[in-house]
């Protein structure tokens, strides 16, 4: 039969045993956390330098979207291996799992979306479709009003705006080339 001294005396003994094995693991995953604070600010800032030479102007919501996605695989990566240094493997590993799941019924949700985005930055770097210039894309012809990610917006000869998702662009157009310029 087990006293309530001895009891008291183990429990005791397992808790600092436990604080002794948690310590060391706690330690690690702050210098970590501090080593890849540092790391991630000094990658997010070559990125964005080099982010910002290659889109200018209009073109810099392309380069916001680059970052920002690198920022969040960055720190995604950084919170499951802080998990990993503490001791919590399966948790970062099942993390990593679920989100993953989680992002394929996201971008299954959002495929259009996503397609829309993708052909936006095929148009926005494409040197022959710019705002200003005359193009004929799904039945409409006139001139480039504005060319955002998701959607194009082109002004009729008539005065009206129409307004194209990209996805319905990019496969299928023409550049309406002035004579001067043949």
């Amino acid at each position: 039969m087990t006293t309530l001294p001895s009891l008291l005396t183990r429990s005791i003994t397992n808790f600092l045993d436990g604080v002794a094995v948690a310590i060391p693991r706690l330690l690690s995953g702050v210098v970590f956390l501090a080593l890849a604070y540092v790391t991630v600010r000094i990658v997010l800032a070559l990125v964005r330098s080099s982010i910002d030479r290659v889109y200018v102007g209009d073109r810099e919501l392309v380069g916001d979207l680059i970052a920002t996605l690198v920022a969040i695989f960055l720190w995604f990566g950084v919170a499951l291996t802080f998990l990993k240094v503490v001791g919590m493997g399966d948790i970062a590993a099942s993390l990593g799992t679920a989100v993953g799941f989680i992002a394929l019924g996201v971008s299954y949700a959002l495929s259009e979306m996503i397609e829309d985005t993708v052909a936006g930055v095929y148009l926005l770097r494409d040197p022959d479709f710019n705002v200003g210039y005359r193009v004929e894309a799904k039945g409409v012809t006139g001139t480039v009003a504005a060319i955002e990610l998701r959607k194009t917006r082109i002004d009729t000869d008539g005065g009206d705006r129409v307004v194209l998702a990209n996805r319905e662009i990019e496969p299928r157009w023409t550049h309406d080339v002035p004579d001067e310029d043949r």
